[in-house]
């Protein structure tokens, strides 16, 4: 039998669903194309050249915080400052001590996942340096300055900081460094960004500066994707350039 005015309004109801299922669901986010790199301590951002290049020979916008290592706020403030300028989402990147940095400027609405290169994602209540005293290091001494910056001693420096690169090159960053404020270690961060945007963790697993234990600890914690490399000095973003370029571009991929 042929119900032709209960089959037209059943077809109206099926239209104007879909139209409305179209309208509400939402739009794919774009891919993310920025990514964002923050140094630590003692160096410059020159050291990530080699994750630069694979980076944007790969297609993505890649910028570089040159923070002042003056203290915290003067760092965060410096990498926030990069954020505002950018035009999308990013993926924000810290080695070492720029770990705690993007820590809290990752807060930034710019930012959908964090990546840390052994480095240190700490949590209320903690810094550096109480960290540092749970999980001991294997440097050996850090000179100070009369005006209370910190540095590592140039003789040091290749085996502490850099066993994995080339002598020479180690050498040269021995008597490159920034000396950083030491008030930056003893840092507190209010609401740790790892808490509520995902993250991803690469342990160098011969780190003496920072205890690969700690790296661990830090990654569990945070539910970070991890990986590990063996042989890596706390210069692995350096010595390893293609596994952290695949580690950031995963955690661009992922967070889309």
């Amino acid at each position: 039998m042929y119900f032709p005015t209960f089959r037209s309004a059943a077809v109206h109801a099926a239209a104007a669903l879909c139209l409305l299922t179209a309208a509400t669901a939402p739009a794919f986010a774009a891919p993310i194309r920025n990514i964002v790199l923050v140094h630590g301590a003692f160096v410059g951002g020159a050291g990530w050249r080699p994750v630069y290049d694979i980076l944007t020979r790969d297609g993505y916008q890649v910028t570089l915080v040159q923070e002042p290592l003056t203290s915290f706020n003067d760092d965060v403030t410096a990498t926030r400052r990069v954020l505002d300028d950018l035009d999308g989402p990013a993926v924000l990147v810290g080695h070492s001590y720029g770990g705690a940095i993007i820590t809290e400027a990752g807060n930034d609405d710019h930012v959908k996942a964090l990546v840390y290169i052994a480095a240190h994602a700490l949590d209320v209540g903690e810094t550096e340096a109480s960290n540092g005293k749970k999980y001991p290091n294997s440097t050996k001494a850090v000179i100070r300055t009369p005006d209370n910056f910190l540095y590592l001693n140039p003789a040091d420096y290749p085996s502490d900081f850099a066993a994995d690169l080339p002598r020479a090159q180690a050498e040269f960053e021995a008597h490159a460094q920034m000396p950083t404020s030491a008030s930056v270690f003893t840092a507190l961060i209010p609401d740790p960004a790892w808490k509520s945007k995902p993250s991803w963790y690469m342990v160098a697993k011969a780190d003496k500066i920072i205890n690969p234990d700690l790296e661990r600890m830090y990654a569990a914690r945070a539910h970070a994707h991890t990986v590990e490399i063996d042989g890596a000095s706390h210069s692995v973003y350096e010595s390893h350039p293609r596994e952290v370029a695949a580690l950031i571009e995963q955690a661009a991929q992922s967070a889309q």
